[in-house]
């Protein structure tokens, strides 16, 4: 028969499963929202997760990189923002930042963990 230490470790253990698969699913949603960007801008100083872009107002093809700074040459393109209005899923990882450089006469946002 379990002791109630072992009945009380194996709830805790299931609680703290639950809480990990909500995080991570929350992360792969992205948990931040960018607000509208209509130049150049990083969003995170930090490894993340680029969940989805919305392209509010269309003009030419942007670019999101994995990058430092906003110096795009720094950086490593890992999607281009399509120059069409609408919600688009990117689900990448980024190991330096997140640099939105939207198109010109572009507005988005951008959605990130």
């Amino acid at each position: 028969m379990a002791s109630l230490d072992d009945i009380l470790s194996a709830h805790k253990n299931a609680v703290q499963a639950i809480n990990n698969w909500g995080q991570t699913t929350s992360n792969l949603a992205g948990v931040m929202n960018s607000g509208e960007i209509s130049s150049a801008t990083l969003l995170t100083p930090r490894l993340g997760w680029v969940a989805n872009v919305s392209v509010i107002v269309a003009g030419s093809a942007g670019t999101i990189y994995d990058a430092t700074s906003t110096a795009t040459t720094s950086g490593t393109r890992i999607y281009t923002i399509p120059a069409t209005v609408g919600v688009y899923s990117v689900m990448l990882p980024v190991h330096n930042s997140i640099l939105v450089v939207p198109g010109s006469g572009m507005v988005v946002a951008v959605s990130y963990s």
